[in-house]
């Protein structure tokens, strides 16, 4: 498998706001690879972020490239992964950034701070199983285990060695920052009879709220407040990952495990907690509508209370046409797709911001995505008849510092899911959401303008809509797309061009000299 300095998950990357981050990767591979910075805004540093034919060509077999950039303005938990092809399945890593020198949490200090990154486990080579499937159009093959920190856990047939075990001691406050870095699984995350607080997501702080369960999106990071027992009790605690799921295919119906300790106990039982059903639509929103930003007049809200451009960008699966002399096994003979607004979209063989950085966009891309669906439907009721979708590169220009409102709404083509939406170069305001179909006249009305969540990545409803806000304030070319790998390597992308602004520190400047070559 491709790891990082032989680890899984990768080394941790340690850094405070306002830190400089350089990081050299040499390549000893024969894959093509990328790595992404997820969630760092990539202020004036668009050829830092990451994804390949993107922002960059990807750095080929015996070849280096230097990230360089600044986190300006941000702190709390975030990560790296590959970000070419399914390669993100072991190549990743946590990214934590500390507050400045003498700034405090907005939370009493805590007595250990633990990171636990959930990933996914594929006995087979992601790569091949990607490969056949977007050979064959069917639904790739699951992966094999949920992981913590690198481990499966004892509720699989072969891993009870291999357990991630988080000692603790009594009458003491953790911070536990959580990461998804799987592939394709929204997860639920529960530890048996404990509850904890939420108190930050996507590395930005949010009001505190007490819970026994998270839900977390691929993409997504949640820090909670675990107050352990005042006595230790003679137990230990299961902490279970499993997946929320309502798509149609198949998926990885397994659970990760790690296990709870307290130092001083015999640990004689193990308790398991109660996860709610993989459906749980209704449980997804209830977590959701807690999350709101904690805008204190330390960290306070910018959220655009009108918006000069307005989008509305329906998100899901389709189809395409098997090409000739070949048999298919998506749906009725066909290969499965997914699309934004119907326009599947084809990875240029060149890299996009190279390409409208030095002007030469000609046969690479065009500036005329839709601002709407092309062809309206009842998008969470009957599907059409024609499901099939449209490819392109098609991409959205914004002037900048334009204030933005994009509508996701999704759809039921092929079966209504979720779908975790992350945005490069931007942290955005989730300033609604609901079920069924986008009412344009009335669901504005009660859009949250006063304290919405920020984040990174947001999960579209399954057979819902959510509206996200945000400042087109960083220039350069920025990938949006599903992080569902699956449906990323379908289609399910698009990207925005933000042109410079008219000062110095508002303007792209010129790509470093060792940026790869495609």
């Amino acid at each position: 498998m491709v790891t990082v300095n032989g680890r899984f998950p990768g080394p941790r990357i340690v850094a405070r706001e306002g830190d400089r981050v350089v990081v050299k990767v040499v390549s000893h591979v024969p894959n093509n690879i990328s790595i992404h910075w997820h969630g760092i805004r990539q202020l004036q540093s668009g050829w830092a972020d990451g994804p390949s034919y993107i922002t960059q060509c990807p750095i080929q077999t015996n070849q280096t490239y230097v990230y360089n950039f600044t986190i300006t303005g941000q702190r709390g938990t975030l990560f790296w992964h590959a970000h070419i092809s399914w390669l993100r399945a072991s190549v990743y890593g946590s990214l934590i950034v500390f507050p400045k020198h003498n700034v405090s949490y907005p939370f009493a200090k805590p007595h250990k701070e633990v990171t636990i990154m959930l990933g996914e486990w594929f006995n087979a080579d992601s790569e091949a199983v990607i490969r056949q499937a977007l050979q064959t159009g069917g639904g790739p093959n699951v992966s094999d285990a949920y992981t913590f920190n690198g481990f499966p856990g004892p509720l699989y047939n072969c891993s009870a060695n291999n357990t991630y075990k988080l000692k603790v001691m009594p009458g003491k406050t953790y911070l536990l920052r959580l990461i998804n870095a799987a592939l394709n699984d929204e997860l639920f995350f529960s530890i048996a009879n404990h509850t904890f607080t939420v108190v930050e997501v996507d590395a930005t702080y949010v009001k505190p709220f007490e819970t026994s369960l998270l839900v977390i999106t691929p993409g997504q990071t949640t820090n909670i407040l675990l107050k352990t027992k005042p006595i230790a009790p003679n137990a230990s605690f299961y902490m279970l990952a499993r997946p929320y799921f309502t798509g149609q295919g198949t998926f990885d119906n397994t659970t990760g495990a790690g296990i709870l300790e307290y130092e001083t106990s015999s640990n004689s039982t193990t308790f398991t907690p109660t996860l709610p059903p993989i459906n749980a639509t209704n449980v997804v929103a209830n977590f959701t509508r807690k999350l709101r930003s904690l805008a204190s007049s330390q960290f306070p809200v910018n959220v655009p209370q009108t918006a000069d451009k307005k989008f509305f960008f329906t998100v899901g699966l389709g189809n395409s046409p098997c090409p000739k002399n070949q048999t298919c096994q998506g749906p009725n003979g066909t290969k499965f797709s997914a699309s934004v607004n119907n326009i599947s979209m084809a990875l240029p063989s060149s890299a996009l911001l190279q390409s409208y950085f030095f002007k030469k966009s000609n046969g690479v891309y065009t500036s005329d995505f839709p601002s709407s669906p092309l062809h309206p439907f009842n998008y969470t009721g009957t599907p059409p008849n024609n499901t099939l979708v449209v490819n392109g590169t098609k991409l959205v220009v914004l002037p900048f510092n334009a204030s933005v409102e994009v509508v996701m709404q999704g759809t039921s083509i092929l079966g209504a899911e979720s779908h975790p939406l992350h945005v490069h170069g931007f942290n955005f305001y989730v300033v609604g959401e609901g079920f069924g179909n986008f009412d344009p006249n009335n669901d504005p009305k009660n859009f949250n303008l006063v304290d919405p969540v920020e984040r990174n990545t947001v999960g579209v409803p399954s057979g819902g809509w959510v509206a996200i806000r945000f400042y087109a304030d960083n220039p350069g070319v920025w990938f949006m797309h599903c992080h569902f790998d699956v449906h990323l390597s379908w289609g399910l992308r698009m990207a925005w061009i933000v042109l410079d602004g008219t000062l110095p520190s508002q303007k792209l400047p010129p790509p470093p000299s060792d940026l790869p070559k495609c």
